[in-house]
């Protein structure tokens, strides 16, 4: 492992010494100013292997939906640049969990065109054929998750699925990274363990008109516990997850 990470370094560094730009998803990684936060989730996120996923191109338009902190939102803005646009979309329960690091990362800071979109789940008003891509990231089994007393109400996921078919132009990409739960379980984890069926996400969001294009183990982690709550702080960001790509037909 060792000796092909050196090889990778040594041949990153021969690409950036020959005067060739790195590219977009690179240059995003490795902008000057990320957040030492942001800099330390790298390491279990992988953006570098998540975000070549999406194919984003420079103007592209992006939802990236129950965003919390913006950690993504950052990047893909780096990303599509200032002829691009992301939607940064949390709802009132969202921003209550994470509105804190939210105002930390804006506080001073340049996260390029990022734009709050504080919406509820019935409506998202993410317009129709208007977005290049959308991204979930571990928050699509917050579809089948309720915690009134702390501002979550049920969510109809059949129309939520709709509205980012609806609102992607066709061949749009839409990414799903979630929190494996056990086999068979469907969406039955997702109450109290924050978990769901990876085969269960399959069917659910291809029901909705989307194709299943690509999918990555880059986040896998076999000594994961399905058991166990993810905010656990046994498992705390080091759960077994999944990574689906699907596209509007």
């Amino acid at each position: 492992m060792k000796t092909q990470l050196l090889m990778v370094s040594l041949v990153y560094g021969l690409f950036l010494s020959s005067g060739l730009a790195a590219d977009p998803v690179s240059e995003a990684i490795g902008k000057p100013g990320r957040l030492a936060a942001d800099l330390e989730r790298d390491k279990r996120s992988h953006p570098e292997a998540i975000l070549p996923l999406l194919q984003l191109q420079p103007g592209d338009r992006v939802a990236d939906i129950w965003a919390g902190d913006g950690y993504y939102s950052e990047l893909i803005a780096s990303i599509v640049g200032q002829e691009g646009e992301v939607l940064l979309v949390n709802n009132l329960a969202y921003n209550q969990f994470a509105g804190k690091a939210l105002a930390e990362r804006q506080d001073g800071r340049d996260m390029g065109r990022v734009t709050l979109h504080t919406r509820e789940a019935e409506d998202l008003e993410l317009g129709e054929n208007a977005l290049d891509a959308a991204v979930i990231i571990m928050s699509y089994h917050d579809l089948y998750h309720v915690d009134e007393p702390n501002g979550w109400r049920p969510i109809d996921a059949d129309n939520f699925l709709s509205q980012v078919h609806r609102a992607l132009k066709p061949g749009g990409r839409f990414l799903v990274v979630d929190h494996y739960a056990a086999a068979g379980t469907g969406k039955a984890s997702a109450q109290d363990l924050h978990r769901i069926d990876v085969a269960f996400a399959r069917k659910d969001i291809s029901a909705h008109g989307f194709k299943l294009v690509a999918q990555s183990d880059i986040l896998r982690n076999p000594d994961d516990d399905y058991s166990i709550m993810v905010f656990d702080p046994q498992v705390r960001g080091k759960t077994d997850r999944f990574v689906l790509v699907f596209e509007k037909k």
